[in-house]
């Protein structure tokens, strides 16, 4: 299968834009975020933009992969936008609103909108949805950082 570059940055692009402009929204979230008194096993700071930059560059790949397959993908790709969009609305509720119990149940239907698009990922492109599995993991992970920052501040 040869690549096609255009469609592959562009779906690159999209899910680092949608992290990128909530980064901005919230200005300096992160910084906030470290005089939070926050549950155990609550990583250092400068570890999420890392991981979500990881994370955007494996879901815009695997979106690349639905996109390319030659299969019905509009379902998969709807869900895909879907998640995007909750996935930029929970910063602007953690951070910008600092609202934590609105923002835990935001991520919680994030989870459930990750785990409809793994599935239908995974129907037309099994490597396609078993990119999103890391996303899935950390965004269980955050999840409980959520509910510990929500019981602790």
């Amino acid at each position: 299968m040869k690549t096609d570059w255009k469609k592959l940055l562009i779906c690159l692009a999209i899910p680092l834009a949608v992290g990128g402009l909530a980064a901005l929204l919230t200005g300096g979230g992160m910084g906030d975020y470290a005089t939070f008194n926050q549950p155990p096993l609550s990583p250092p700071g400068w570890l999420f933009p890392v991981v979500w930059s990881v994370l955007y560059l494996l879901m815009g790949y695997a979106s690349y992969r639905v996109l390319i397959s030659g299969k019905n993908v509009q379902k998969p790709l709807k869900l895909y936008g879907a998640q995007l969009a909750v996935n930029f609305l929970w910063p602007l509720v953690f951070f910008g609103l600092q609202w934590y119990w609105a923002a835990f149940f935001v991520l919680v239907g994030l989870w459930v909108l990750i785990f409809l698009t793994w599935r239908e990922f995974s129907k037309v492109d099994e490597t396609a949805g078993n990119l999103l599995l890391p996303y899935l993991l950390w965004v269980t992970f955050a999840g409980y950082l959520n509910f510990g920052v929500a019981l602790l501040n």
